[in-house]
């Protein structure tokens, strides 16, 4: 399945694309998507809906963000060899976790508002990962069991406030619209192998990044279950798994984004994201 939510800002409903890439709503079967309603046994029981027998949603209806909420909005530093090398860090010998403000949630095509004060904002295309129920303790080897699914994440950072301002990343990657995910959720049925998938982001149409999930220093298994001996991973739970190389802050000279500017960016599988970068108000 490929869940979705679509509508105006602040009222999206659930939804879901069928196999003709036809927009389906599901707002008569689930309340919304996020935390339990996005847990293993949930989806179970939507996949067995036939998804034609849903209401056909207009194409050019706004899609936001797939999950209403998130309990938490995790992410994975320097989880690319490339990455690494091009901040000059050495590559790490244990995952690098961080979180982002889960008000920074935003839709996939929404614009990517750079900050009053901020003058270094950067692009992170990355896999996401959606947990799917309760994860403490977990084995390597049964880790892909936790995950509902996966989708596409614009870690969006002003690195300024992340490395210039003291404390702890989250300052530089919590902003209004810097946790853009989807188009939609696509469940881990689908994704035989999350590290077989092609990470590409381009800016006004130039290639940025273009790498795949083969690169990744810790897999998407061994991420869940090193996080799972730290914290109780819960349903609806988000993880961004790191970004390959190419960001602005690693080119020579860097190229920060600009309003105007229009970053583009797919993961294989997991839909395409588009959005215009505007100034904060």
């Amino acid at each position: 399945m490929k869940l979705l939510r679509f509508g105006p800002k602040g009222q999206e409903k659930p939804g879901c694309l069928d196999e003709q890439g036809n927009l389906r709503d599901l707002s008569g079967v689930t309340d919304d998507f996020g935390g339990d309603t996005v847990a293993l046994d949930a989806l179970a029981r939507l996949a067995q809906i036939d998804p034609r027998t849903l209401p056909l949603v207009d194409q050019g209806t706004r899609l936001g963000a797939p999950l209403a909420h998130v309990p938490n909005f995790y992410c994975i530093g320097l989880n690319y060899a490339a990455h690494a090398a091009e901040t000059g860090a050495e590559k790490p010998k244990e995952p690098l976790v961080f979180s982002k403000a889960t008000s920074s949630l935003a839709g996939p095509h929404d614009p990517i508002i750079i900050p009053k004060g901020a003058t270094r904002t950067d692009w992170e295309v990355e896999l996401g990962i959606v947990i799917g129920k309760r994860a403490l303790y977990v084995d390597e080897a049964d880790a892909l069991g936790y995950v509902a699914g996966y989708c596409a994440v614009n870690d969006v950072s002003e690195r300024d406030f992340q490395k210039n301002r003291g404390g702890q990343w989250i300052k530089g990657k919590s902003a209004p619209g810097f946790g853009k995910i989807g188009p939609w959720i696509v469940t881990a049925d689908q994704v035989p192998d999350p590290q077989g998938l092609r990470l590409q982001l381009s800016v006004n149409g130039q290639t940025r990044q273009d790498s795949t999930t083969a690169d990744m220093i810790f897999t998407v298994a061994q991420i869940i279950s090193y996080m799972s001996h730290f914290m109780e991973l819960v349903p609806g739970d988000v993880i961004a798994t790191g970004t390959p190389s190419g960001v602005a802050a690693g080119m020579s000279p860097p190229q920060f984004l600009q309003p105007g500017d229009v970053v583009s960016l797919s993961v294989e599988g997991l839909g395409t994201q588009n959005a215009h970068v505007i100034a904060a108000s």
